[in-house]
């Protein structure tokens, strides 16, 4: 099951993004952007990492008209842990973006889609890291200062699986990353 899932994510991605290339009219609102996010991270799980840490992250996205765009990112969760357990995590997103503008200023928004995320871990001594994939979804609003400049407010939740497995023999532990960030977005 584990290995279905980012297959038929994947494929619901691509199927989604194919069809709505060509339903959606590119509009005065399509193009490019970049931006970046800083905020808050709660390590939540049932393991030794429970934590609060910073987390960066960096985005470029495309948007197909003003409703309907596509977004990839960079995101450092930071390092997280005790003394005796510590981990870092950091990781790049791809993602489906809904927007619902409310006037001429703000924005509300949704996003979801696939998180591919490398953690470190320094368990007792003992250091490995693992690869993994989780799902992720994401709501935020977004304020437009002038027509390409927005600073946006962002709550996401990540369900990654911190996956020890060539120190704790194999132990998986079900984690949620959730995560409340201010940003900033450039629109070309």
């Amino acid at each position: 099951m584990k290995k279905i899932l980012p297959i038929l994510a994947g494929t619901m991605a691509l199927t989604t993004f194919s069809t709505l290339s060509h339903a959606a009219v590119l509009d005065d609102e399509s193009g490019v952007y970049v931006g970046g996010n800083y905020g808050y991270v709660k390590v939540d799980g049932q393991d030794d990492f429970d934590d609060d840490n910073d987390v960066m992250q960096a985005l470029i996205g495309f948007k197909l008209n003003r409703y309907i765009g596509v977004e990839g990112s960079y995101i450092d969760f930071g390092s997280y842990g005790g003394s005796v357990a510590s981990a870092e995590t950091d990781g790049y997103t791809a993602a489906l973006k809904l927007t619902a503008p409310i006037g001429d200023r703000v924005e509300l928004y949704a996003k979801g889609g696939q998180l591919w995320y490398t953690t470190d871990y320094d368990i007792a001594g003992f250091n490995g890291d693992e690869d993994d994939t989780a799902v992720f979804a994401g709501a935020g609003v977004g304020f437009k200062v002038t027509d390409n400049f927005l600073i946006n407010a962002e709550y996401a939740w990540y369900d990654v699986d911190l996956d020890a497995n060539d120190i704790n023999d194999g132990a998986d532990t079900n984690t949620d990353f959730k995560q409340a960030t201010i940003g900033a977005e450039y629109r070309f």
